[in-house]
């Protein structure tokens, strides 16, 4: 690209593509596109958004697509890379100057030199840091700024890079700047405050830049020291931000009405506290010398009147606080409490010192008494949208949320305290206990934070509070109270049982619960507190002291009030939740379910046709038919019109959503068939989507062979004549990728046909069996697919001598070889390797195809006639036991008329199992007999004398077991 001439070029293609008119936007993204690995294109797209004269959008436009290629093509292995003079050109550029008049596109730029240097900096880009630095010391305001604005994020992208070389220049670019930085901060903070005091209208400018070196300090004081309380410039700046933040927050207080400036010293405060909450996290040995002033700044201003706070530094304030406390660098260890190290033995003084009996109630009144009360948005949420009001907050909500973070802290306390904190919360149980005025919404909601406590520390008041006296005699008697404004005690009780259901609660007492959650269920019950005894449901039928018979008088009514709410819900996770509660119930009360299930599902087949843009839910509503089969076992056929479409939309690779809904799409489909008692065209057409999940992916190829394995017994010959061309030959195709592993899925697989289909199944798997032969006969493989692979040539030979031969006539002629040689060196490997295979039916398969060769009159048989008789009787002493009346007999034969018995678990697919079990070989022919049998006709074969010579070349002992076998 030539740069002189192609720059007006590329201007203009911007220009067209900031359009709004599609016509010319998209021919000119796809112009760039077609240019991004063009030589020269970044270079001009580097000088279009240093031109300031130039359209803000198209400058923005030039330096987004910049960064884009630097991620794509900086670096000097990428294909297409930018060459180095592009890149020296590109990078002079970038520290030419630092005057950016617009904020968003100086924010931009600022990136994009953090991408290059943490692939540059500073081996080829040593001039980066030194610029950096001279920018922000520039007496020019916007300059600085600008300056301190790239070293920010400069210096966030260098942290966080963790080799060890890349740490030691972090570490020592730090050591260069820190003092600087400090000075920095100090002196525009100062500045300020000076402002502020006087609300002079520069003072936010003073502000940024003080926040922005903060920024930088941040990472330089966590990632810039290895023990930060060994440098004295480190502990100093640390030791000034208490100060600091009460200066701030009085200046805050000073803000009122002023938006724009009350919004800034917010994101500076919250930017001081996050450097303590690093340091506290990252250096604890560093922070205890501050663990007092901390917990004493904490209590000053979120534990007493003086302050007018915002969340998010209460929040930062709590994490502190409970940080402290959590942290295991400052707790002795349990084992060995003598051997603790200094640091931890200073930390739990300070923190035991502080934390007197006083200030533990004080601490705990306040959580509960103010900042566990509903707020008014709360309220105002609740009354608006209920659903987003239930929404449940995970994970690490805690360090952003002040709802979470403030039960956090409470835990975290009671825990450490809890018998300080014990009698303090009972005495909140005995005031607030019994109903209140539903008018005094003070009263409810103050109510409302005091089970919301005794909920939170149910297992740390285990032995403190008489739950079943308290849930007969007070917590029912609160549900009865209808008033609307009562709502809130009703959801907060209903969630308190749930808390204490699997905690301490008798057995007796649960139908009384399911009493209380059903009566809370009602359509004419607030929304939220349904939602709320739903979950409560869930918890009482998850404890280990569930009874399912108890349950069982509410089944119908609580699937009716169940399903009533899945319909009334609009939310796609409020759905999900109940389909949930729905689903796990279904698990818990499995065949019980039977009587009730026509009512079940009536809802559902709506309900996934209104998901169709709704993935997830389709994954829940999935769980929930997955239990419901195994609940209604094959009495589900009623189900099929419903789920069969499910399944096959689920496993359908041409459709979208199946990147979603396979996993759980295979597993119902897998739980159908093995409660389908009975084939049928739908279930056979289903089938269709298996070949192409095989060919897809091997992700899930066991459940998918699971699946082809109960279609062999289940659609027996029509499934195999529709489909097993086309099955084996998408398995013949995966043989060539898989591992052993997955290469024995299959084999159970191809043994199964055999077993199923004796005189076809063989066969049908010609296309896949010389390869196999050639590998065995190769010893490729390894011991656990050789047992395989014996075994199933080994019925291949009882089953169908027909085939074998044609098999071993293919391998021999690919080879060059004679067919009876390939044959014997086939009975060498058997007879060699017939110890790995330690399955009793497999082996015994084996000692029947080798009893089968006996009447064979050629020399490759009665050259190995010994290592035959030998193998034969290893695998009688593996099957053979002592029966009642004194000889031994083959144990796996299942007698004429003995029946195997069926659990009442069995689904229909174990019963074919069976059936299949008593028309196999193995369990209907004995080895001693069989053997008995052609030793006869062998002997009449060769006749007297010749198989008397045969006899004497097998070893004498191996005889004498023999006829301990056969007499």
């Amino acid at each position: 690209m030539d740069l002189d001439t192609a720059e007006p070029v590329v201007l203009q293609t911007l220009s067209h593509a900031c359009s709004q008119d599609a016509s010319v936007l998209k021919p000119a993204e796809q112009q760039l596109k077609d240019w991004e690995t063009q030589p020269g294109f970044y270079s001009i797209l580097s000088s279009i958004f240093s031109r300031y004269e130039l359209d803000a959008n198209v400058r923005w436009l030039a330096v987004l697509y910049c960064k884009n290629g630097v991620d794509r093509y900086w670096r000097r292995t990428a294909p297409n890379a930018i060459a180095e003079a592009e890149k020296d050109i590109i990078k002079a550029r970038l520290i030419s100057t630092f005057r950016e008049p617009v904020p968003q596109i100086a924010t931009q730029v600022a990136v994009l030199t953090s991408k290059i240097s943490r692939l540059d900096c500073p081996h080829h880009w040593e001039a980066l840091v030194p610029t950096l630095l001279q920018a922000v010391r520039c007496d020019d305001i916007l300059v600085q700024q600008r300056g301190l604005l790239v070293l920010h994020h400069v210096t966030k992208t260098l942290a966080s890079k963790r080799l060890s070389s890349d740490r030691k220049l972090f570490e020592s670019l730090t050591l260069e700047t820190f003092a600087f930085i400090v000075t920095l901060w100090q002196t525009h903070l100062s500045h300020f405050l000076h402002l502020a005091a006087q609300h002079d209208d520069n003072m936010g400018s003073s502000l940024e830049q003080a926040r922005l070196a903060l920024k930088v300090l941040r990472k330089l004081v966590i990632y810039g020291f290895k023990e930060p309380h060994i440098n004295n410039d480190v502990m100093n700046f640390v030791s000034s931000i208490f100060p600091q933040l009460d200066a701030l927050l009085d200046c805050r207080r000073s803000m009122w009405g002023n938006h724009q400036m009350l919004e800034k010293c917010e994101r500076t405060l919250t930017t001081m506290t996050k450097v303590l909450l690093d340091l506290l996290e990252n250096h604890p040995a560093s922070y205890v010398r501050f663990i007092h002033t901390t917990l004493q700044f904490v209590l000053t201003y979120n534990f007493t009147t003086k302050g007018l706070l915002f969340e998010r530094f209460t929040v930062h304030s709590f994490n502190l606080m409970k940080g402290i406390l959590f942290c295991e660098t400052y707790k002795p260890r349990k084992n060995n409490k003598e051997d603790c190290s200094a640091v931890c033995l200073e930390a739990r003084q300070i923190v035991t010192d502080f934390f007197t009996f006083e200030t533990l109630s004080e601490v705990c009144r306040r959580l509960v008494s103010q900042y566990f009360l509903l707020t008014t948005d709360d309220l105002t949420l609740w009354e608006a949208d209920p659903e987003e009001f239930c929404q449940e907050e995970g994970g690490d909500s805690y360090k952003y949320s002040l709802r979470p973070c403030t039960e956090v802290l409470f835990l975290t306390i009671f825990k450490e305290y809890r018998l300080s904190l014990t009698p303090v919360l009972l005495q909140l149980v005995e005031v607030n206990q019994g109903p209140c005025n539903p008018d005094d919404m003070q009263a409810v909601l103050k109510k409302d934070a005091v089970y919301d406590a005794v909920g939170l520390a149910s297992f740390d008041l285990f032995d403190e509070i008489d739950y079943d006296s308290w849930f007969t005699n007070h917590l029912l008697k609160e549900l009865q109270i209808k008033d609307e404004s009562y709502r809130i005690i009703r959801k907060r009780v209903v969630w308190l049982m749930g808390q204490w259901v699997g905690v301490k609660m008798s057995v007796e007492l649960r139908p009384a619960l399911y009493d209380a959650i059903m009566s809370l269920l009602h359509k004419d019950e607030d929304l939220a507190v349904r939602l709320e005894a739903a979950q409560t449901l869930k918890t009482a039928v998850d404890d280990f002291e569930f009874s399912t018979e108890q349950l069982l008088p509410y089944i119908e009514p609580v699937f009716s009030l169940l399903f009533n709410l899945l319909k009334e819900v609009r939310e796609c996770d409020t759905k999900m939740h109940v389909l949930h509660v729905l689903s796990f119930v279904i698990e818990r009360v499995g065949a019980e379910i039977r009587p009730y299930i026509a009512s079940l599902v009536q809802y559902l087949p709506l309900l996934w046709q209104e998901s169709a843009e709704h993935n997830m839910l389709r994954c829940a509503i999935l769980t929930t038919l997955i239990h419901l089969v195994q609940g209604y076992g094959q009495e589900s056929t009623q189900l099929h019109h419903f789920i069969l479409p499910v399944i096959h939309a689920s496993t359908d690779t041409k459709q979208d959503q199946h990147v979603y809904l396979l996993e759980d799409g295979l597993e119902l489909w897998h739980i159908t068939l093995l409660n389908a008692p009975l084939s049928s065209p739908p279930l056979l057409k289903l089938f269709k989507n298996m070949p192409q999940l095989l060919e897809v992916s091997t992700e899930n190829l066991r459940l998918c062979l699971k699946i082809t394995q109960i279609y062999v017994l289940l659609g027996a010959r029509d499934f195999m004549q529709e489909y097993s061309s086309v099955l084996v030959s998408s398995l013949a195709h995966l043989m060539t990728d898989l591992k052993a592993e997955g290469i024995m899925l299959i084999l159970r697989l191809m043994e199964l046909v055999l077993k199923a289909f004796p005189a076809e199944g063989p066969h049908v798997f010609m296309p896949m069996l010389p390869s196999v032969l050639h590998a065995m006969l190769e010893g490729e493989e390894s011991c656990v697919l050789l047992a395989m692979h014996i075994s199933i040539f080994a019925r291949i030979l009882l089953q169908n001598q027909e085939v074998l031969w044609s098999i071993i006539q293919h391998v021999s002629q690919s080879a060059g070889r004679d067919s009876w040689s390939v044959f014997g060196q086939l009975l060498d490997v058997w007879t060699d390797r017939l110890d790995i295979i330690t399955q009793p039916e497999r082996r015994k398969i084996c000692g029947l195809a080798f009893a089968s060769l006996l009447t064979l009159n050629n020399s490759v048989i009665t050259e190995r006639f010994a290592g035959i008789i030998n193998s034969i009787v290893q695998v009688l002493h593996d099957v053979c036991r002592v029966d009642e009346s004194g000889p031994q007999a083959d144990c796996l034969v299942i007698n004429e008329g003995e029946i195997i018995p069926d659990d009442e678990q069995d689904t229909p697919h174990d019963r074919r199992k069976r059936q299949l079990l008593q028309v196999d070989p193995v369990h209907t022919v004995s080895l001693q007999e069989y053997l008995v049998s052609q030793m006869t006709a062998c002997q009449r074969l060769h006749g007297q004398e010749p198989f008397n010579l045969l006899m004497n070349r097998v070893d004498p002992e191996v005889l004498r077991q023999l006829k301990e076998f056969v007499h």
